[in-house]
């Protein structure tokens, strides 16, 4: 197996190069300057020079308030970009695993969504991102769609390190506790997208198509960041004496959120025989990876 990664640089990225090497599976990391996924022409170059038998979008413009102005950004990297991949690999004869999210649903239901609900999402980041969905479907076959949800880790910019920052700075923080969804370690996810590509490669897959992966049980930004400040406290000291509930037309982000964004992971299961971690279980292991000398 030779994999092709784009977004390397990202969270989920290094988690995925990480894991691959330690696994000795061959994978060609890459990202900007090496590869531009809005250039078409860039894209069949990439893909000619390296020769994968598989490649894993792992590239996202995931700055979901940011998204609200850079429109023509988001869509390049979220939706073009799958498309142009897409389309390079049907010409190659490989198949491909585009990482997508939770926000391609609007939250507002309160059952956890299935893979085959119908794409009902909000904001730019969302509707890029499900643009992107479309895209890979139309034009290329062989591809699997893996969504996941609240995705944080050791590496890059996320909910967990945000907290652990404001935690170390401030007495008293305020977090949105109206939302709900899936805590995602990029490490866990990684394993699965490396599960999935394996069975790719031994030719043991005919259910191509969408599927989730995230942690398992469900919580609040609030909750979340309390299950945070709770096992950091064994590594380190924090400043954060209280944590402030509050609602999410309170907190005043440019763009919406899914209130609800639970997702059902029992086809990957069933299909692939790829099981949930408990949420805190693998916050706990990320926690310490953060703080390994303390």
């Amino acid at each position: 197996m030779r994999i092709l990664l784009t977004g390397a640089k990202g969270q989920l990225g290094c988690e995925l190069v990480q894991q691959s090497r330690t696994r000795g599976i061959h994978i060609d990391a890459t990202d900007l300057p090496d590869i531009d996924i809005g250039r078409p022409d860039h894209v069949r170059h990439v893909v000619a020079e390296h020769g994968p038998t598989l490649v894993i979008n792992a590239a996202a413009y995931t700055a979901v308030d940011k998204a609200e102005e850079d429109a023509d950004i988001a869509f390049q990297v979220n939706a073009h970009g799958p498309k142009h991949l897409a389309e390079a690999c049907e010409a190659a004869g490989i198949p491909m695993i585009q990482v997508s999210t939770d926000y391609v649903f609007d939250g507002t239901r309160n059952t956890p969504y299935a893979e085959d609900d119908p794409l009902s999402p909000i904001g730019v980041y969302g509707i890029s991102k499900a643009k992107g969905e479309i895209a890979v479907r139309q034009f290329l076959d062989r591809h699997i769609i893996i969504r996941t949800s609240w995705l944080y880790g050791v590496y890059g910019d996320n909910f967990v390190k945000t907290m652990l920052r404001l935690g170390a700075e401030q007495e008293e923080i305020k977090v949105v506790a109206d939302q709900r969804g899936c805590p995602t370690s990029a490490a866990d996810l990684a394993a699965a997208l490396i599960s999935v590509a394996n069975r790719i490669d031994s030719g043991d897959v005919s259910d191509w198509g969408a599927y989730h992966y995230c942690g398992k049980g469900e919580t609040t930004w609030f909750d979340f960041s309390e299950a945070i400040f709770e096992r950091a406290r064994k590594h380190v000291d924090l400043a954060v004496n209280r944590v402030v509930p509050i609602s999410t037309a309170s907190f005043g982000a440019p763009a919406p959120r899914p209130a609800y964004s639970v997702l059902s992971c029992e086809r990957i299961r069933q299909r692939f025989g790829i099981t949930q971690r408990p949420w805190f279980d693998s916050l706990d292991e990320t926690i310490a990876r953060i703080y390994p000398d303390e």
